[in-house]
């Protein structure tokens, strides 16, 4: 039986129980349907900007990019940086404009700006893929941490996120995960700060070096359990002791491993001596200088293409992700939402210093991780690898926190944005309607998450920011920007940029064939933004072209309210019947 230090369980269950006693707390603020939709538009740029950033920096952020920067090094710095500067992006061209529409839902803007019911039908469709594909990473993460931490089955984790996350958003809505949402920011921002810094001065008395020729190293006697079929590369050969299954043959004892790739069996355990070089999962970087270098992509044939195609997703999909979209209607006024964004940006600068240097001393530390790939537990294992005795466990039991921090924040605004949706699109828009949304759309993904593959928390992630990003994204931007977009272009957009996107997104998690794991159709499956984002554009621009004569009559109108301050009062908030 694992042992599990009851310092770790305490902060888990302190971090659970401040999660619903807070949502208590706003449940008791929310009346209205528009407090639970957008928190009666009363929420402040600070407050707003914590609760944004507590719900924005979900498992893929906390333990995802740490993993990936462990993995892949220098290209995968592109995560971080991509999921920053969207919120530039929002700055300059969306977040204003987006409150002074005095829309309640994507979906809604969508009717507003172009009049059209089927679009609206369209967008909310959109709306609710994207937040459910986004729902299954931070579900299937909170299983992989509970698994790792307290030993329990994959489904445990999973289930208790779930249903903290469904009763806080059924309680309360909007108002009740603006406190708890802002809550976890700060206490995430610790648990991966002080980590990262004590490391670091743990880092620098040890004078291990970076970016050496050589492969990473174990320091000390290290078995590996291999739990899935999985293809090592090894750069120079090494001898290790196996129990298991080698490029399809059974071994019972010490092996020379040559130079090359090599396949481990599931259930195979591998046991590494003390300095011996470790193997790497095949397609990330064999050696630390190799992994500090950029240009070698994140494992595949065109490596170019990937980091492009990275940035164009991470950069563009925070202007299309419901969630994140849904929290600018809560803003008072158009200033408010703007100065939220830059707000944003700061807190979000901040944080994401400290998983890449996680991410460094991962590859230092537990670079056994890169023989199977699942780099996620990275920033979890840390803390126990680097330090004994009670120190390490304080460490592990703030970052235990943090982690259930992410998922129950990051779950809860998705949750929020799809009962919205649904419950204004679908149902009558009633309080009672939100409720009974809230508990469909967060038991579906819950589901979907104890079936499906699961990939690295920022891979997953990334599909799900090339969806948005070739959806909701050009939607925005045009609608807001330019007058000559009519509904047939936009519904264009949206389907052409959707299909190519979240076919690749469905292949990724359903799993991809092994006859498509190389070449150009694994590239742009992996990372579909390079070629759905254009098509989207285009798409909506070609076929709104086509279609001018149906431009909507008062679009000049419409924009004026867009784009002129409130003090003119040339708009006011079109409020719902409650």
């Amino acid at each position: 039986m694992t042992y599990v230090p009851w310092i770790t369980v305490a902060a888990l269950l302190i971090a659970a129980v401040a999660t619903v006693a807070i949502g208590i707390y706003g449940v008791r603020l929310a009346r209205t349907t528009s407090d639970f939709l957008v928190a009666s538009r009363t929420v402040g740029p600070k407050w707003n900007a914590a609760a944004i950033s507590g719900e924005y920096l979900s498992a893929a952020s906390f333990l995802g990019v740490a993993g990936l920067i462990a993995k892949y090094g220098a290209d995968a710095l592109w995560y971080p940086i991509g999921f920053t500067a969207g919120y530039l992006g929002l700055l300059l061209f969306v977040a204003a404009p987006l409150r002074r529409s005095g829309a309640y839902t994507v979906p809604d803007f969508a009717e507003f700006r172009l009049g059209s019911l089927q679009l609206r039908k369209l967008a909310m469709f959109v709306v609710v893929i994207i937040c459910a594909l986004y729902l299954v990473p931070q579900f299937q993460g909170a299983g992989l941490t509970l698994n790792i931490l307290l030993g329990v089955p994959g489904w445990v984790g999973a289930a208790v996120v779930g249903i903290i996350v469904i009763a806080n958003v059924v309680g309360g809505g909007m108002r009740s995960i603006t406190f708890v949402q802002a809550f976890q920011y700060w206490l995430k921002l610790t648990a991966v700060a002080v980590p990262a810094v004590v490391l670091a001065l743990h880092f620098f008395a040890d004078d291990r070096a970076v970016g050496s020729p050589a492969p990473p190293t174990v320091d000390r006697v290290t078995t590996v359990d291999i739990s899935t079929d999985v293809l090592v590369q090894v750069d120079s050969p090494i001898e290790v002791t196996v129990r298991g299954t080698v490029d399809g043959e059974g071994v019972d004892g010490r092996i020379a491993l040559g130079a090359g790739t090599h396949e481990l069996g599931e259930g195979t355990s591998l046991i590494l001596d003390a300095d011996s070089p470790v193997p790497v999962v095949a397609g990330a970087p064999p050696t630390d200088r190799e992994w500090a270098t950029p240009g070698g992509g994140l494992g595949g044939m065109h490596p170019l293409y990937q980091v492009y195609s990275l940035i164009l997703a991470t950069f563009l999909g925070t202007l299309g992700l419901p969630h994140v979209l849904v929290r600018f209607y809560t803003n008072p006024d158009g200033r408010a939402a703007r100065l939220t964004s830059l707000t944003v940006l700061g807190l979000l600068g901040m944080f994401y210093l400290f998983p890449t240097l996680l991410g460094v001393f991962a590859r230092l530390y537990v670079p056994q991780l890169l023989i199977t790939g699942t780099s996620d537990a990275a920033v979890l294992l840390l803390p126990g690898s680097v330090l004994s005795g009670v120190g390490g466990q304080l460490l592990a039991a703030l970052v235990a926190a943090g982690a259930i921090a992410a998922f129950l924040s990051t779950s809860s605004g998705l949750l929020v944005s799809i009962a919205g949706v649904l419950s204004t699109d679908v149902l009558k828009g009633r309080v009672r309607d939100f409720r009974i949304a809230a508990v469909l759309a967060g038991a579906v993904p819950l589901v979907l998450s104890l079936g499906l593959v699961s990939l690295d928390l920022s891979r997953t992630v990334g599909l799900v920011f090339a969806v948005a990003a070739s959806t909701l994204c050009p939607l925005l931007v045009l609608g807001i920007w330019w007058r000559g977009l009519t509904a047939a272009g936009a519904a264009a957009g949206l389907i052409g940029g959707g299909a190519v996107s979240l076919t690749a997104a469905s292949l990724s998690v359903f799993g991809i064939p092994d006859s498509w794991l190389d070449g150009w159709a694994a590239a742009i499956l992996g990372y579909p933004a390079a070629v759905s984002v254009p098509l989207a554009f285009g798409l909506m621009y070609t076929v709104s072209k086509a279609t001018s004569r149906s431009v909507p009559s008062d679009v000049g109108r419409i924009l004026t309210r867009l784009h002129a301050p409130e003090r003119l009062g040339v708009g006011r908030d079109r409020e719902r019947e409650l």
